[in-house]
């Protein structure tokens, strides 16, 4: 049985993300960025699904945060915007690791919005702008009839961002950084604060 001490260390969870985050980048085969987001109805029945984590850190909001982009007229965007608190994780097989995140949600500023939307390829805002993301689509031939007459209309250049897609950025309240032992005796420290401004408490949690 094993005896020795937490793999985890005590220190800023943000570089203990950064770090863990680096080694999956490396051992991952697809989509290392990937992550579970949690939301809820205003009344508290939740939903979940996978998205692209595309900024994070310190330097994101007051406090750092962790920043993912959707169209705003969706499921989940209707979520966010009734209830603006969300969860995180990240499940890193090839590492036998997770990290959950969780806490408040703030929408991104216009101009952030602008700069990653157009950061993409011209085919995925285009993709983008042409989808009434998940509502119903009678036939697949018409959103493609869609993206050919955006693609008309914009022979060149960027497509301008629909109002609707836009950014939220998470503010850390918890973060739990969780890896895998022998026997089912895992490794699990939590980070734990009360708004953004404040230090980190941390703590060690029974499997």
């Amino acid at each position: 049985m094993q005896t020795d001490e937490s793999a985890i260390p005590k220190a800023d969870p943000f570089s203990l993300f950064e770090v863990w985050f680096g080694e999956a980048k490396a051992s991952e085969p697809n989509d290392p960025n990937a992550m579970a987001l949690a939301t809820a109805t205003a009344d508290g029945m939740p939903s979940v699904r996978m998205v692209l984590l595309k900024a994070r850190g310190v330097d994101q909001g007051e406090g750092g945060g962790f920043v993912f982009y959707t169209n705003a007229e969706s499921r989940k965007g209707e979520q966010i915007r009734a209830n603006m608190r969300a969860a995180l994780l990240f499940h890193w097989k090839s590492l036998r690791r997770q990290i959950r995140i969780e806490g408040p949600l703030e929408e991104v500023d216009p101009a952030q919005a602008d700069d990653y939307f157009h950061s993409r390829p011209r085919a995925s805002q285009i993709g983008s702008a042409a989808s009434d993301q998940s509502r119903p689509l009678p036939d697949r031939q018409v959103y493609l009839d869609r993206v050919a007459a955006l693609e008309e209309r914009y022979p060149e250049g960027d497509i301008p961002r629909p109002s609707h897609w836009t950014g939220f950025r998470l503010s850390p309240r918890r973060i739990e950084f969780w890896q895998d032992r022998e026997y089912r005796l895992h490794d699990r420290r939590l980070f734990t604060r009360s708004s953004a401004t404040e230090a980190w408490d941390d703590t060690l949690l029974y499997p």
